[in-house]
């Protein structure tokens, strides 16, 4: 005797996972949306997996399409739908609404016979819609028309999957058609930046558990609907989280010191700072101290393409090419023009867990910002418990707005909380030049320096300075102040004059003007 508790797969990629694993046999299943949202890709694929991979015939009843478009459709997801037809594991009826109500109040109706002599297991009636057009029409009550669609299923004992306009006078399908059905799965299709984005949401599952919210969807070649799951969703709270004693280099014996050893294992650090001032470089740098420590590595790049990453490497003397040959390094692009969160955290889970990578620098997540402002906090949140209880060790760099000084590490994430450690770069200026400095105010678990060094970028990345004549070989002969002349790294605006000036404000002292530098106020 079949198990009716067992659940079903769709077979759809990435749904069976936001349904815990399926639906509940001989559920009945609506499928609403706006045209062009994919309910009837999504019914082809419930149907054509039905038959191909669970060995569950399934008979397809459509009122608009008729075959040969259906044929032409699967065709174009490289579904050999034909070869289901011959094979006697699919059958396609084309009718009337009024023909298939009017089978639904027999028992034993040609429709009936029909589904029994093929053995299906699943249906798909695609549309609702055209059978209320068709009871409006002929001032029908179409109220009674859904009850007896829905006795009729549940006499024919197979899992059904009905498709729905949307209407969006009201926003959704109709309530009482919306309550007779076990299982409602919603389609979005909309615009953002000129750009389409479909989303899918389980609104209601009877006789189950499923991860709610809304989900990004995509139709794809050779694969039909592709549901990536919410990536807010994935991580499970553990008290069990991995921690490690074990310190891990940056790639700087210098800012390992201001880090009181380094970074722990497991940790998650914020690199900050304005474009150029090294964030790339230090990720680098740090990766390739990793690899020299024999972990395996990832580079996810959301600015630059990896060929230029590469170039710019190699100047350094970083053998990015060698590394990646080697199989120590990995290299993962994707374009911020189309870069949709879901879809972007699934392929890099499946990259780290194929490859087993345990060190990954994000460069940058300001476009994870750029893209979807409401969600990157809890994104990055998201990727950061991830890594987490992988144990693995994570950049996180993010291109501050501001030139000279630093508020806060940004509008939307406020930053300190998300991670274990900030390390702020920016440019400061001394006089008419424009220097690099380098601070580390939060090293949690550790006695972190609270001071700012300046820094150079060549041969081997950041390289940090001491106060007296370290620059005396960089060109330009016109003498430059100390870098303790600066002060104020993180302010919003930072002071222009030396703190020696503040000093002999606050005795009372007037210092000559070939001293004296001009005040925030006076430029």
């Amino acid at each position: 005797m079949e198990n009716v508790n067992t659940l079903v797969k769709t077979g759809i990629a990435g749904l069976d996972e936001v349904l815990l694993g399926g639906v509940p046999r001989h559920n009945n299943l609506i499928v609403e949306g706006a045209p062009g949202s994919g309910k009837t890709t999504l019914g082809l694929g419930f149907i054509y997996a039905g038959a191909v991979d669970y060995d569950e015939p399934g008979v397809i009843v459509s009122f608009e399409l008729d075959a040969a478009k259906l044929l032409r459709d699967a065709a174009g997801f490289d579904w050999d739908l034909q070869g289901q037809i011959d094979a006697g594991k699919i059958k396609i009826i084309q009718t009337s609404p009024a023909v298939l109500l009017s089978e639904f109040r027999s028992a034993d109706g040609a429709f009936a016979a029909a589904l029994r002599a093929l053995g299906a297991k699943r249906l798909l009636i695609d549309g609702l819609t055209p059978m209320r057009l068709y009871a409006e029409v002929h001032d029908m009550p179409f109220r009674e028309d859904v009850h007896v669609l829905i006795e009729g299923l549940n006499q024919l004992g197979v899992t059904t999957m009905v498709t729905a306009e949307r209407d969006e006078s009201i926003g959704t399908v109709p309530a009482h058609e919306r309550f007779v059905f076990d299982t409602i799965i919603s389609l979005t299709r909309g615009e953002n930046k000129r750009r389409v984005q479909r989303r899918l949401t389980v609104l209601k599952s009877r006789g189950q558990d499923f991860i709610g919210g809304s989900h990004t969807m995509r139709i794809e070649a050779g694969t039909g609907i592709h549901v990536y799951r919410r990536a807010q969703s994935r991580p499970v709270a553990s008290p069990d989280q991995p921690t490690s004693d074990q310190r891990m280099s940056t790639g700087s014996a210098a800012i390992d010191t201001m880090m009181d050893g380094g970074l722990y294992r497991g940790s998650v650090t914020m690199v900050s700072g304005i474009s150029g001032t090294g964030k790339t470089v230090l990720g680098v740098q740090f990766l390739s101290a990793a690899i020299s420590a024999g972990h395996k590595t990832l580079l996810v790049s959301l600015d630059e393409h990896p060929r230029q990453l590469m170039r710019n490497a190699g100047s350094l003397g970083f053998d990015l090419p060698g590394m990646l040959e080697r199989g120590e390094l990995f290299m993962h692009y994707e374009s911020p023009l189309e870069l949709e969160l879901d879809v972007h955290y699934e392929h890099i889970v499946k990259l780290v867990e194929r490859e087993g990578i345990d060190c990954v620098v994000f460069d940058s997540c300001a476009v994870y910002e750029m893209t979807s402002p409401e969600e990157v906090a809890g994104y990055l949140y998201a990727l950061a418990t991830y890594f987490k209880d992988r144990l693995a060790t994570v950049f996180f760099n993010y291109e501050s707005p501001e030139l000279l000084g630093l508020s806060q590490i940004s509008q939307e994430l406020k930053g300190s909380h998300l991670v274990d450690n900030i390390i702020l770069l920016n440019y400061v200026e001394i006089s008419t030049v424009l220097r690099r400095a380098i601070a580390i105010p939060k090293v949690r678990g550790s006695r972190n320096l609270q001071i700012t060094r300046e820094y150079l970028i060549g041969d081997g990345g950041l390289q940090l300075l001491d106060e007296e004549g370290a620059r005396a070989n960089q060109a330009g002969a016109v003498p430059q102040l100390p870098f303790s002349s600066y002060y104020g790294l993180l302010s919003r605006s930072p002071s222009r004059q030396s703190p020696a000036v503040e000093e002999a404000v606050a005795n009372g002292t007037k210092m000559p003007d070939s001293v004296a530098m001009p005040t925030e106020a006076d430029s």
